[in-house]
């Protein structure tokens, strides 16, 4: 890969060569966008930070290509799993189950999976052969009537080079230049405090095997194996004194008494700890980074030609693997809408159904993330203080709010979007109105005093029932051919119907299309009759629903045009 280079002209320059910036590259790539990804740093990063490749993601990986590769270096499902003790060392005194991870769900064709970001990332940098600049930092940006001209630097003090782009997505973390520079504000909690992840060597490995998780929440931090092979990661608040504190003594004191008596496991067994051969004095540390945790979304997703994604959208609390996964989201839901203007079959505005479409979810995420994060905290402090006090340890139960935590599928498959790329018919909206209880936005009264469906979300956060509603995530439902519907979506619209010779000849129009025979026992899943058709997005979600095909005129015509933005026929 090239560092800074020179002068050059794309249709979309992408800041941040993370995992948001990478899946943009590969799902542009697959339109036949031209695409350059920028990075200020010179290689991937080195270290884990995001853990947990949610069941969402892995199906639009899948869609890439890559949730085999992604699964084979992955943990065993058994690890979709946290556990809450005093010390690493002790039982537990609750445990949660990650929904969708450790074990399949009926309700999708992939399992989500626990993994380092280190080893997702060349994954992602491997999907796709646009250009990645390493060592490439965007100092400026200017827009004019066709496109964006980005200043970049190569390292500190190096020379300049110029990209000229149709658009420019930002999807370079919490602290994004893209976003200083477009001077978008952000409302939230902020800096929720500053933290220390140590990297270290212990030898766990046969106690791990007979107590698996993806994270083991203690009253000294949190513990979190990196690899199937070995490895593991400790963070926690940042001491005051980081210069003058011993690492290896910290991580020690939170792998608890016994921890380094010999290799054992269970409660009441000694955890070897020592470099990875053999059981050693203690931890073997290997890097220490500090960091902050920060709590926001932007105030908006888009400025003219520039568009915000991932972290520099909305930072969201690490626990929970919610962050990441939001970002891949976010990118799956612009690049079909970006192709399709760069190509000339949807128009300008439907850019605007972006923002409209993601920025509530990123809020309801962050609400979602933010609360139990606090929570998670004043679960630690009463340990930490009941040590203090010499008091016994806490009786297993579980936390009362474990389960809404971590059975998120509502949260990551139950979002409903609503903008003008969703056509929701008459009874659709009276269909919103019952269903107000489980999430979805309740009308309010309008001026003439009809009712009016808001323009936002459902996010349920725990629940997940699927339903082929305009807006919603097409439901997995096995084809005749074997196949999920699921697995039938890529870079096109997507019509499901059971009547594909009714339906044929419809559109003849610039936005691909492609019709897919849907079985008749899964009609009523879908809300529909013999003769009629979903009409899915590119990213999984219904665009629009007709029960019955219509008599007269080309309601699929129609209804693309009105999707996409597009001229109407």
């Amino acid at each position: 890969m090239a560092e800074a280079g020179g002068d050059c002209e794309v249709d979309v320059l992408v800041v941040g060569g993370g995992p948001v910036g990478l899946t943009a590259r590969a799902l542009l790539e697959r339109w036949g966008v031209r695409v350059l990804v920028v990075e200020k740093h010179r290689e991937l990063s080195p270290f884990p930070r995001s853990r947990l490749v949610n069941v969402r993601s892995m199906e639009i990986f899948r869609q890439l290509g890559l949730a085999a590769g992604i699964t084979a270096r992955a943990f065993a499902p058994e690890y979709g799993r946290v556990r809450f003790r005093d010390t690493l060392h002790d039982r537990d005194f609750a445990t949660a189950a990650m929904a969708g991870v450790h074990d399949p769900v009926p309700v999708s064709p992939v399992t989500g999976v626990v993994t380092s970001q280190d080893r997702l990332e060349p994954l992602l940098l491997g999907a796709a052969r646009a250009p990645v600049r390493f060592g490439a930092e965007l100092t400026g940006l200017a827009e004019d009537g066709d496109g964006v001209t980005a200043v970049l630097r190569a390292g500190e003090g190096g020379a300049e080079a110029r990209v000229r782009a149709r658009y420019v997505v930002g999807a370079d973390g919490a602290h994004s230049t893209v976003r200083g520079l477009l001077g978008i504000g952000t409302t939230g909690p902020g800096e929720l405090g500053a933290v220390t992840t140590v990297v270290f060597d212990a030898d766990l490995g046969p106690w791990r095997a007979r107590q698996p998780a993806g994270v083991y929440f203690t009253a000294h931090g949190s513990f979190m194996p990196l690899y199937p092979e070995g490895g593991w990661a400790w963070f926690g608040p940042t001491p005051e004194d980081t210069a003058g504190t011993d690492w290896a003594r910290l991580v020690a004191d939170a792998l608890g008494a016994g921890a380094g008596a010999g290799a054992g496991a269970g409660a009441g067994g000694g955890l070897g700890v020592g470099t990875g051969s053999g059981a050693g004095p203690g931890p073997r540390v290997l890097r220490v980074q500090h960091w902050v945790m920060n709590a926001f979304v932007a105030d908006r997703f888009r400025r003219g030609r520039v568009l915000l994604a991932g972290d520099a959208a909305h930072a969201v609390p690490i626990i929970g693997g919610l962050g990441m996964n939001a970002g891949i989201a976010d990118v799956h839901n612009l690049c079909w809408k970006l192709a399709g203007v760069l190509r000339g079959w949807a128009g300008p505005g439907v850019l605007e159904t972006y923002g409209t479409e993601r920025e509530p979810v990123a809020r309801r995420t962050l609400d979602e993330a933010v609360a139990n994060t606090r929570q998670l905290v004043q679960v630690q402090n009463r340990l930490r203080e009941q040590a203090r006090a010499g008091g016994a340890p806490p009786e297993p139960a579980e936390l009362p709010w474990s389960d809404r935590y971590f059975a998120q599928l509502g949260l990551v498959l139950g979002v409903t979007y609503r903008s003008e790329a969703v056509l929701v018919g008459g009874g659709e909206e009276e269909e919103m109105l019952r269903e107000g209880v489980d999430g979805v936005p309740v009308a309010r009264e309008g001026a003439d005093g009809v009712p009016v469906v808001p323009s936002v979300q459902s996010v349920p956060s725990v629940e997940y029932v699927p339903t082929a509603g305009p807006g919603r995530r097409m439901p997995h439902l096995w084809t005749a051919d074997g196949r999920s519907t699921i697995d039938a979506l890529g870079e096109w619209f997507t019509l499901f119907t059971p009547d594909p010779a009714g339906w044929a000849g419809r559109d003849d129009g610039p936005v691909p299309l492609r019709v897919e025979p849907l079985p008749g026992e899964h009609l009523d899943a879908c809300g529909i009759g013999p003769s009629g058709a979903l009409l899915v997005r590119p990213d999984g979600h219904v665009a629009a629903r007709w029960p019955e095909r219509p008599a007269d005129g080309d309601p699929l015509r129609r209804g693309l045009a009105a999707i996409t933005g597009a001229a109407a026929p």
